[in-house]
């Protein structure tokens, strides 16, 4: 079914749905993490206000976490937003790889796509649009994750500061894990060929060694080392099926 902005409301109500169905293993594992967000604004100079502002502005749960813990050091603003920045660059990852199925689609919604979008929600659309040919695809399934997404970040950060002073531990349960086994989730079905697994492995045995460079600048260097072997695998296997269909008269006519 071809689904653009204009597509009856009942199809619509259905693709966003069906986004914010497919959305709900992942807020599972982003509720724990998004209360320990809560509990740690409790333990921080900021008013609870602040930490749900932050949440409703931002919505985006590594750099409020570091941005949390660099106010609480006093850092610098230009420390504070340079430091979010190259934590967040991995969006621009995101976004080049959704533009082919979102470019067709009025500013307006790819503005209000990019504003929910997460590691999460990333995963979710792209699993969607993959299987889907470019430019046929409509804004609701991906709006649908995004939304859903977006309220339960705020319910659960809500949560953590209510409760967060009455729980002064609940850093220490571990919870976090849970937000370390929902990447495990998006990454794993994502490595689907021997280029991918390499880049994935590359990103991730280099950002564990240079975890201990200043503004997670160790972080980005891995992502920037993982897609570099991606494009390099790539581009060998482009060039090795080129000469195949040199090699190969009857598959270089079909």
């Amino acid at each position: 079914m071809k689904a653009t902005p204009a597509q009856p409301s009942g199809a619509a109500l259905r693709e966003f749905a069906a986004g914010a169905r497919d959305t709900i293993p992942m807020m599972v594992g982003a509720a724990p993490f998004s209360a320990i967000f809560g509990t740690l604004v409790t333990a921080s100079p900021l008013s609870l206000w602040h930490g749900q502002l932050m949440s409703l502005a931002v919505f985006a749960g590594s750099a409020q976490f570091i941005a949390v813990e660099l106010i609480a050091s006093h850092a610098s603003l230009a420390v504070i937003w340079a430091t979010t920045l190259v934590v967040n660059l991995r969006h621009v990852l995101y976004s080049a790889t959704l533009a082919p199925y979102v470019a067709h689609l009025p500013r307006r919604w790819r503005w209000a796509l990019a504003g929910v979008m997460t590691d999460e929600v990333f995963a979710v659309a792209y699993a969607h649009y993959r299987k889907r040919v470019p430019g046929e695809t409509g804004p609701y399934y991906f709006f649908g994750s995004g939304v859903s997404m977006y309220l339960n970040w705020q319910l659960w950060t809500l949560a953590g500061l209510l409760f967060g002073a009455a729980f002064p531990g609940l850093k220490s349960l571990g919870l976090d894990f849970a937000m370390v086994a929902t990447f495990i989730a998006i990454i794993v079905p994502q490595l689907v060929a021997v280029r991918f697994v390499a880049a994935a492995l590359a990103s991730g045995v280099l950002s564990f060694a240079w975890q201990g460079w200043p503004y997670k600048l160790g972080l980005l260097a891995a992502v920037l080392v993982g897609v570099v072997v991606g494009i390099l695998l790539t581009l060998m296997e482009n060039r090795s099926r080129q000469q195949n269909r040199l090699k190969n008269p009857k598959e270089r006519t079909q």
